[in-house]
């Protein structure tokens, strides 16, 4: 078939209500449900950093040594780039694993990559993102990453050597010439030595220690949010990328509009000519007929004067039918699920409408519109191509009140496929420029379903 579809799924009932969210704890307390992620995330970007940095600088110092050779030395230097993209992409992994928030990714690839090898190479070459991935993870992630390492590594170590250092001083006892913390203060400071200097160095590291558990959420916190502004500012999208996006797709959506609305015109002509133009051509071929045998053989005449009536009669039906496709009068006047329920009523398969949209639900004239040329072709397809005996029709609003849904579902043949110059391919063009989107799942055997989404 073409374009039919699979019954879409039932009406659902309402889902129920999800109580609210509870308010995020802040506070001390919610710093330690990440600090073990972050303690290890801070443990490991250090390696991962280091085996970074030593494969891009090998490969990048490399390509730069062989650029004379022009092919080995781009060869090495695109590598470093992609190396350093993967281990860029590692760590913003690692940081979304240490609660930090995610991070847009860039576009690596723009068109030019579609137009072969060198369209890539320029693409790949010329993308500012390889580069500061590469100058991430070449120096500035190395350095970083060292830094944070050390503090970390030292933060732990007096926290747990102060909390446990009572445990190792009862199990391995020094000897006379033991060093003393306390004592080496008393005597820098004249005082009097404590008389159990072990008891005092004990109690002051406990303390310590303590006092460096307490803080390691606050330090953990600290260091994985300079890891993540750092790679925000250096391995996020721009808001540029965001804007060429967004001029692509209106690009993209005007290019569409005028090629459906031309695909459209061009349809229309195609349908005048072969229906209404060819019945009127007739009409005036016997209605000249007609005028000559007036006099000489007038019930010939009245014979040819009947048909053209019936000629000038077909024509206007065709001429009725051509304007429902674009905008019956039945939609201007009673809304689209009106004259939803006229093309399932006027539909030679059975049809069945389904109406999800709330009572009294009030859509743009121009949505609605497109709304139902996408049902009436829709259905027309499916009469043409399908073979099928059953056929639902739905339209609905998406959950979240943005889309208008239409899904047109068929038990027939299936295989339907998009075809240049076709009806598919025709809604395609036409849902692309007004933003939205056209799926067909059209299975060998079938069933069909083609699902629409216009933009509100």
């Amino acid at each position: 078939m073409t374009d039919a579809t699979p019954a879409p799924p039932p009406a659902t009932a309402p889902a129920p209500a999800v109580p609210a969210a509870p308010v995020e704890r802040r506070g001390y307390g919610a710093l330690w449900r990440t600090t073990l992620r972050e303690l290890l995330y801070l443990l490991i970007a250090f390696p991962i950093a280091l085996a970074g940095f030593g494969v891009t600088v090998g490969l990048f110092s490399a390509g730069v040594g062989t650029l004379i050779t022009i092919v080995i030395g781009l060869v090495l230097i695109i590598a470093a780039l992609y190396v350093s993209r993967g281990f860029g992409a590692v760590d913003l992994a690692l940081l979304e694993f240490a609660g930090r928030p995610r991070i847009p990714r860039p576009d690596w690839l723009d068109d030019r990559a579609r137009t072969g090898f060198t369209g890539w190479l320029r693409a790949s070459l010329g993308n500012g993102h390889y580069w500061l991935y590469l100058l991430h993870v070449m120096l500035v992630d190395f350095i970083v990453a060292t830094i944070t390492w050390s503090i970390t590594i030292t933060w732990i170590s007096v926290a747990l050597g102060g909390l446990t250092g009572w445990i190792w001083g009862l199990l391995f006892p020094g000897g006379g010439d033991e060093w003393f913390f306390s004592e080496w203060l008393a005597d820098a400071n004249g005082w009097a030595a404590p008389e159990n200097p072990w008891l005092v160095d004990t109690i002051v590291f406990f303390v310590l220690g303590a006092v460096f558990l307490a803080l390691l959420p606050f330090v953990t916190r600290g260091l994985t949010q300079l890891h993540w502004l750092i790679a925000r500012g250096m391995l996020g999208a721009w808001r540029s990328d965001a804007l060429e996006r967004e001029v692509r797709t209106l690009a993209e959506s005007r290019g569409a509009a005028i090629s459906a609305e031309g695909q459209s015109l061009r349809r229309l002509e195609r349908d005048i000519h072969d229906g209404p133009q060819q019945r009127l051509v007739r009409l005036q071929m016997d209605l000249a007929a007609a005028e000559r045998q007036l006099v000489a053989d007038p019930e010939k005449a009245k014979a040819l004067i009947s048909e053209a009536r019936q000629q000038s009669k077909d024509a206007l039906e065709e001429l009725r039918a051509l304007s429902r496709g674009f905008a019956p009068p039945i939609l201007l006047d009673r809304g689209l699920v009106a004259a939803l329920e006229s093309a399932a009523v006027r539909n030679p398969i059975p049809t069945r409408l389904i109406d999800e949209l709330a009572p009294g639900t009030a859509l743009p004239q121009e949505i609605e519109r497109n709304a139902y040329f996408v049902a009436s072709e829709a259905l027309a397809n499916a009469v043409k191509h399908s073979g099928a005996t059953d056929i639902e029709l739905r339209v609905s609003l998406s959950d979240d009140g943005r889309w208008l849904d239409v899904f047109v579902a068929d038990n027939g043949d299936g295989g339907a496929q998009s075809v240049a110059g076709h009806g598919l391919a025709g809604l395609e063009e036409r849902l692309r420029g007004l933003g939205g989107t056209l799926s067909v799942s059209s299975p060998v055997g079938g069933p069909t379903l083609v699902s629409a989404r216009l933009p509100l």
